[in-house]
């Protein structure tokens, strides 16, 4: 009997063991998760109406139907995925249903990096040496660009910064790539085709948990179980002390330069950035520094109530507040109350910003309220604060440095730093921080020679290269033709011409302007050159 009723005990706890196991896993119905939308969606036009800036309230409803609809027929991590598509459409980087959230089934073993030549293996976990540094050329049956093209949907995107900077990870999600499509089963291992020293392989990955990544600022966190593409030796400035001090800086005597790295708006428990700022000013006071290069391409935001005293600081230092004296790198990670930062060094001091533009729009919402779903308690971000530093008429998506660099793998790998390089050495006393403005100055004084002089040595110049010149000619064009200024547009039109051969709208502009002037022979010409460049196209 005792035995009996031993046995009948055990299977009691075992019962009950795993009864309670269920219910802690209970599988919610296509009911509960449809209720869940709902909430979701009542909650944002009850307390979050304002996010509709970026997207339609009739476009971003229709989506949430379009969810609603097929969720019978979605796994969960599809419907945690397409939850995720549904915040994302507010293009702001705060506003998300949180990337572990997405990732909680598993990720790749390895962490990339979007370099300027391509997208790279950037550390992986040592099993997986054999791909380390490796070009990403496929990922499934699609090529790197379309998977690119897929997922992004998924990724709060604020601009295409952030994006590189904060949803190349989403690629290594099993999850969202077959929510996406990108791959035709999910749980199974991902085929990626890489190039490495020359050769193309086609490797498999198998997934690990998402808390077994060893990354920090999207670099890979070297350690016993994970290897980074960067090469032994001595790292470059921007990289030292990064995982041990928010901010440091230091002396070079030869130049005289102090180059300082700011990686955090949030105070370090070691020193606050009070305390960093007044020793920072210190030094500056007791040393002959000639140039300051502050550097935040890593800082992805904290308290923005913290950056009053830099700019005071700087402002209250008008010998290092010039031109070619002050140089600011910016990058992908710049972003939140970094993002502050940088309105106000870009409003208040005379800096030369170099770099990448940044992850967050110049105007935007940030501080986030959590919403916690009734059914699965997953928890969606959506952001409530304005946060404006700049007229209406001034926003963007991003900052854009003045001079735009992005360095290479190889550059990277072998512990170079072209943007500090160039922050160091490159001539500003002749670099022109607004050639538009520039141009419209001379336009207006009438000096056309010199006008066409610097813009064609400009437009040619390589550290102007990212400017849209062509975008903003054209305005330039239109302006003048809606006022009917067609000698000044038959100029301007005939130089864009030059310069941009191929392009239809300009000999379109060009025929335009010769027609206000009466000379409809020109006009004829160069109307039939851009009809027979649009024909090409």
């Amino acid at each position: 009997m005792r035995t009996n009723s031993f046995k009948q005990f055990i299977l009691i706890v075992i019962f009950l063991t795993l009864s309670g196991s269920a219910f802690g896993q209970e599988v919610l119905t296509a009911a509960q998760w449809q209720e869940d939308l709902r909430f979701l969606q009542k909650t944002v036009h009850a307390d979050f109406p304002f996010l509709f800036k970026k997207v339609e309230k009739k476009v971003w409803d229709a989506e949430v139907e379009n969810l609603y609809v097929e969720i019978p027929n979605l796994e969960e991590h599809e419907i945690r995925v397409g939850l995720s598509r549904i915040v994302s459409l507010f293009e702001y980087g705060h506003t998300q249903i949180p990337f572990s959230t997405i990732a909680k089934d598993g990720v790749l073993p390895i962490n990339l990096y979007h370099f300027k030549d391509g997208i790279f293996v950037e550390g992986a976990l040592k099993e997986h040496t054999k791909i380390l540094a490796a070009k990403v050329i496929k990922v499934g049956e699609y090529p790197i660009d379309e998977a690119l093209k897929m997922i992004r949907p998924v990724v709060p995107v604020e601009n295409n910064s952030y994006f590189k900077a904060y949803g190349l990870r989403f690629l290594t999600v099993p999850a969202v790539l077959h929510a996406q499509g990108v791959i035709p089963d999910n749980g199974k291992n991902v085929s990626l085709t890489l190039e490495k020293e020359g050769k193309v392989i086609t490797y498999e990955l198998p997934s690990i948990a998402y808390n077994e990544l060893s990354r920090d600022y999207n670099l890979t966190l070297p350690n016993e179980l994970w290897v980074s593409a960067r090469g032994a030796g001595e790292p470059p400035f921007y990289l030292k002390h990064l995982f041990e001090k928010y901010y440091h800086y230091e002396y070079l005597s030869d130049s005289k330069t102090l180059y300082v790295r700011q990686s955090s708006v949030f105070n370090h428990e070691t020193e606050s950035l009070a305390e960093f700022y007044k020793r920072l000013f210190d030094f500056i006071d007791t040393n002959d520094v000639q140039k300051l290069i502050y550097d935040v391409r890593l800082n992805g935001g904290g308290n923005n109530y913290n950056n009053k005293p830099l700019i005071q600081g700087i402002m209250a230092r008008p010998e290092l507040n010039k031109k070619g004296k002050f140089i600011y790198i910016i990058g992908r990670q710049t972003f939140s109350a970094c993002q502050n930062l940088t309105n106000e060094i870009e409003n208040y001091t005379n800096a030369i910003m170099v770099g990448e533009p940044t992850a967050e729009n110049k105007n935007f919402y940030g501080d986030t309220k959590k919403t916690t779903l009734p059914n699965s308690k997953l928890n969606a971000y959506l952001s409530f604060a304005w946060w404006q530093d700049k007229a209406p008429w001034e926003n963007a998506d991003a900052t854009t440095p003045q001079v735009f660099i992005e360095p290479t793998f190889a550059e990277y790998s072998t512990n170079q730093d072209p943007v500090l390089e160039m922050a160091m050495n490159y001539d500003f006393d002749s670099f022109l921080v607004n050639p538009m403005d520039h141009f419209t100055k001379l336009f207006i004084a009438g000096k056309m020679e010199q006008l066409k002089t610097d813009a064609t040595r400009i437009v040619k110049d390589p550290v102007y290269a990212h400017i849209p010149f062509d975008k903003e000619f054209k305005q330039v064009g239109r302006n003048l033709l809606f006022q009917e200024q067609f000698e000044g547009a038959v100029f301007l039109y005939g130089m864009f011409s030059e310069y941009y051969p191929k392009d239809p709208e300009m000999w379109e502009g060009l025929g335009k302007a010769f027609k206000g002037m009466g000379k409809d022979k020109e006009a004829d010409g160069a109307f039939a050159k851009a009809k027979t460049l649009s024909e090409k196209k």
